[in-house]
């Protein structure tokens, strides 16, 4: 089944699999009672990065949710492949890897370790 969730004002679809449970308890002599079937809990679902904004100043790397920067590999002037890791977000308790959506060089590291972001937030800039 699919839904949509709406999560700090942005839609993601969500599929969840239907599964098919049937658990039978006995007490004493009593028949067998159904319960209802439960669907197991869905697996997390990364939120998917906000796009990349290009302009003249070069393409922003935003923040896809709101958390605490826990690590910066990337460094200003270091050259860059699409898919790099520019730094390690924590949200939710989950650790989240911003990459690098271009090829490029860093033009600016915008945050540092242990600063706290909100969604959108500029995170970096590649040129």
């Amino acid at each position: 089944m699919k839904y949509i969730v709406t999560l700090n004002g942005k839609n993601y679809e969500v599929e969840v699999e239907k599964t098919e449970a049937v658990i039978t308890a006995v007490t004493d002599a009593a028949a067998p009672v159904a319960a209802p079937a439960v669907a197991p809990a869905a697996a997390p679902v990364a939120a998917p990065a906000s796009a990349p904004v290009a302009s003249a100043d070069g393409t922003k790397v935003n923040s896809p949710m709101p958390g605490t920067i826990l690590s910066v590999s990337a460094t200003q002037g270091a050259s860059v492949k699409t898919g790099d890791v520019l730094m390690i977000l924590e949200a939710m308790k989950m650790e989240n890897e911003i990459v690098a959506p271009c090829d490029g060089t860093v033009k600016q590291i915008l945050v540092q370790k242990g600063s706290t972001v909100e969604t959108d937030a500029v995170l970096a800039v590649i040129g």
